[in-house]
């Protein structure tokens, strides 16, 4: 293997296995969500950590190619992707962290009647095999998979767009647990930014497999 090949090989590992921590960090506050586990919610904030060492190891090791090697084609589009793919993989883990911290801030464990009327959990589960489909569409170069992101985020954008709605219906159904309505608000919104960031990433995917830019021309169609 030609040292190139084994550089880009260790760079595209280090991002799957950052991409398996940001996932863990997704399911683990889904979970904690679900059952007011508050040690589960610790587990995700400092799961951050390792995330912010990833993302700074990651720019270093694409940097460090681009003064070395000098890569043209595919290649210079694979570390570029890399580059920004790792940002968004970041920022989907602060997403994460920060949904865990509405958790761990709460007295008492989140109803489950508005969890269920908030819509919560079907956002999540959506973000989250957004993302593992993501990781997937990288490993085997499929572009067709990395497309399906677009229509998926405008769901969670349609569910995110009744926040205030359904809010309000908790705030009177449940007047008790005022609080708790505005948090899980506040969650949809961030479980709607990481759809956001999805869709990034679906769009990098796609400009390193087909050297294509599609950021503008769905604005244009849009």
């Amino acid at each position: 293997m030609l040292q190139i090949e084994h550089e880009l090989n260790n760079m595209k590992s280090s991002l799957l296995d950052m991409w398996d921590l940001v996932i863990k960090q997704l399911e683990n506050s889904l979970l904690a969500i679900k059952t007011g586990d508050k040690d589960m919610a610790m587990t995700v904030q400092q799961q951050e950590k390792r995330v912010n060492s990833f993302e700074l190891s990651i720019d270093r090791m694409c940097e460090d190619f681009i003064a070395l090697y000098q890569p043209v084609a595919s290649d210079l589009r694979f570390v570029l992707a890399n580059l920004k793919i790792n940002t968004n993989l970041e920022r989907i883990g602060d997403f994460a962290s920060g949904i865990s911290e509405f958790i761990t801030d709460s007295e008492t464990s989140y109803q489950p009647a508005m969890i269920e009327r908030m819509q919560i959990e079907q956002m999540l589960v959506s973000a989250i095999d957004m993302v593992k489909d993501l990781k997937e569409a990288l490993m085997y170069e499929d572009t067709k998979l990395a497309r399906t992101i677009f229509k998926r985020d405008k769901l969670l954008d349609q569910f995110n767009d009744q926040g205030s709605t359904l809010t309000l219906q908790c705030l009177e159904e449940f007047p008790d647990y005022k609080r708790q309505a505005l948090h899980l608000l506040s969650i949809m919104r961030k479980v709607e930014r990481v759809g956001d960031q999805a869709k990034n990433i679906a769009e990098e995917i796609i400009f390193f497999i087909e050297a294509k830019i599609v950021k503008h021309k769905k604005k244009k169609k849009e």
